[in-house]
Parts: structure tokens; sequence; C-alpha cells
């Protein structure tokens, strides 16, 4: 049997989800994602040499923005008060490229998973932003919910069933 969409109404319209009676618990959410490219390009970012300035740094300052305006770009998000945001980096130089790991959490009625994945998206994108000089053929991929716990749903880890 299919898990009702809990963002359509008996009419089939787009809703946002009432969580005013919900309890607000601690909510985690770990997002990733991958920005494969050249060699040399991950060297400039490693060294420090792109023009732009420190692309980890910048990256970073744009995920945790990107996690606190979720709302305002995913139509029915809920704005919630988010207590931490991370956005950490990890070197991948067989691949060669990053990986992007970006951890959000609240106290609140509703899950942060959107605003990990956005952050982590976001994250991404501005790398590329800051590096498309030195290389357009990089790709963005695998962006996806690792973690999440808390709420009636409990705990989802990827890999475990």
């Amino acid at each position: 049997m299919a898990r009702k969409l809990s963002h359509v109404d008996r009419g089939g319209k787009a809703k946002m989800v009432d969580v005013g009676r919900k309890p607000a618990t601690r909510r985690l959410a770990v997002a990733s994602g991958v920005i494969r490219m050249k060699k040399a390009t991950l060297a400039a970012i490693s060294a420090n040499e792109i023009a732009k300035g420190d692309v980890l740094a910048v990256a970073r300052i744009a995920g945790i923005q990107a996690a606190k305006r979720t709302p305002e770009l995913i139509p029915l998000c809920h704005p919630l008060a988010l207590t931490a945001i991370d956005v950490d980096f990890e070197l991948l130089p067989r691949l060669p490229g990053l990986r992007v790991r970006a951890t959000v959490r609240c106290v609140g009625p509703t899950g942060v998973e959107i605003e990990a994945l956005t952050a982590a998206a976001v994250a991404a994108l501005t790398i590329y932003d800051m590096c498309k000089a030195l290389d357009r053929a990089m790709t963005i991929e695998t962006i996806r919910l690792e973690l999440k716990s808390g709420g009636k749903s409990g705990t989802f880890r990827r890999g475990v069933k």
C-alpha cells in the first residue's frame, strides 16, 4: 500500500503540512554531494590558488546561508529555528574531486532534511562558480540524504535497513 503524500490535499492540490500539533523534538540531518573536477582544479583549491579567493571558506558560508534560507527556495518547506549548521569538505584525490557534507540541527516539529540537502547542493554550486574559469567540465553528483534522526519516523541511515 502506497504511503499518502503529506503535501497533497484530498483534491490533489499542493498544501503546506500543519505541524502545529506535533511535539518539538531534537532533529538532525546529514546530506552529502560530490563534485568531480580535473586534478589541477582540485590541486588549486587545495593550495588556495583560485583567483576568486578561498573556495572552501566561501562554499562553507554559502551552504550555511542556503540552509537558513531553504523555506524561501522550497515552496512548502517550513521556516525552522536552526540550532546548528556545519558544512565540511573532503578532498578526494582519486576521483578527483570533493565531497561536501552538510549537517543541520534544530529542535522543532519537523525535520531538517531539506535544509541539509540544500546546504550541500549550494556549497557544491559555489565551488563550481568559483572554479569554472579553470574547469567548466566539473560535475555535481549524488546529492543525497545520509542520516536523519528525530521525530515520529525515527532514524534513517543510508545503507542501513
